[in-house]
């Protein structure tokens, strides 16, 4: 339905544009003994009909009703059509077409047209027997065709600010989304990769004396793999799903707080006691809230898993005043205690926190170890 209606705009537009030279030679070819208000009505009629395809082409519909009011007007003189009428409307038009040109054209487009129709309307002004004040009338109609192209232009450079604007924002959101996507495989590949190479460790050590505890690490290497690997799967997956044409992607359930269960299972097996406590009033959380505090529980743990040099950790996350705090705590005696050496992890979290208005702090604890610590602000805290 849309087509059609596109292709009977353009015909009726173009149609209009065609039927304008007709129109005009009807009009002053008309017989002599007709009414002149009638036939100026017929010629102001004929002006409007170039003004269909102003949106299609401006330039060429702007040749177009130059070329011929200018005829229209220099046949009205000697014809006794009333020509001041006449061209004092064919210059209105023209300047609105010069301003319609200057908004939708460049200025090295836009400047000649607005030039060649002011010229025009000059030699128009010169074949009237009594102009007047010929420099007065001339001034007048220079200062309409350039406060025309003015108005023109400065709709042209607006929407090319606002297009420019547009177009930032977009290259803004593909970063924040690029950043989004690194710091979701950061924080889901460190995980997963420390707890396979401690997996491996262990059952390298042990498969000679303990083959059952080696068969238990290579089981929870292949869970843990396989998990990685699904989820890299879904990740990109869901990159693909957002290609031109392939619709809305769905989103696959992102882990939240309630996953720490499974985070503290996981660390186990990497031989990492999580020490997990939950304060304060359990509410259910935004889901971008919910996201980046997991995130961060399973970062400060995994750097534990790392760095730290320890066999457990305690994490304690309270809800309660409108504020979600976050904190892990390890007496580790790697280097920084539980530390990420290249910072990248810290950096992530730190990140995340501020991205949602919050708190972070991080480093040495007094009597040895390391310390996270974050405080995010819930939505409607205010209000309370």
């Amino acid at each position: 339905m849309s087509t059609v209606r596109s292709r009977t705009g353009a015909v009726l537009a173009w149609g209009g544009a065609l039927l304008f030279p007709l129109a005009l030679f009807t009009a002053v070819a008309a017989p002599g003994d007709g009414d002149p208000l009638v036939q100026g009505l017929i010629i102001v009629m004929a002006l409007v009909l170039p003004v269909g395809a102003a949106r299609r082409a401006p330039l060429a519909a702007l040749v177009l009703l130059v070329i011929g009011g200018a005829a229209v007007s220099v046949l009205a003189i000697s014809d006794g059509i009333p020509e001041r009428a006449v061209a004092a409307v064919f210059i209105v038009v023209a300047d609105v077409m010069v301003g319609n040109v200057a908004a939708h054209r460049a200025r090295r487009v836009s400047i000649p047209a607005a030039v060649l129709t002011g010229l025009v309307q000059l030699a128009l002004l010169l074949l009237f027997e009594n102009p007047g004040d010929l420099l007065t009338i001339s001034t007048i109609m220079v200062l309409a065709v350039v406060t025309a192209w003015v108005v023109g232009d400065s709709i042209h450079q607006r929407r090319r600010h606002a297009e420019a604007q547009r177009e930032q924002a977009e290259a803004r959101a593909v970063e924040a989304e690029r950043l989004r996507i690194a710091r979701e495989l950061h924080d889901m590949v460190a995980h997963s990769i420390a707890v396979i190479a401690v997996q491996a460790g262990m059952g390298r050590r042990v498969i000679d004396t303990q083959p059952a505890e080696a068969r238990t690490a290579l089981a929870n290497i292949e869970e843990t793999s396989r998990d990685t690997a699904a989820a890299l799967r879904r990740m990109l997956g869901s990159l693909r799903r957002t290609d031109a044409g392939s619709g809305p992607a769905p989103r696959d359930p992102a882990p939240g707080l309630a996953d720490l269960d499974g985070l503290v299972a996981r660390s186990a097996q990497a031989g990492v006691t999580v020490d997990l406590r939950r304060d304060g009033d359990p509410r259910p959380l935004p889901p971008d809230i919910d996201l980046s505090a997991y995130r961060i529980v399973q970062e400060a743990v995994t750097n534990v898993i790392k760095h730290a040099g320890v066999g457990r950790c305690d994490v304690a996350v309270r809800c309660d005043s409108g504020t979600l705090t976050i904190e892990i705590n390890d007496d580790g005696t790697g280097p920084a205690g539980g530390a990420d050496s290249t910072h990248n992890g810290l950096t992530g979290m730190r990140e995340r926190v501020s991205l949602l208005g919050g708190e972070f702090d991080a480093g040495p604890r007094t009597g040895g170890g390391f310390r996270v610590s974050a405080r995010i602000p819930l939505p409607g805290a205010a209000a309370r």
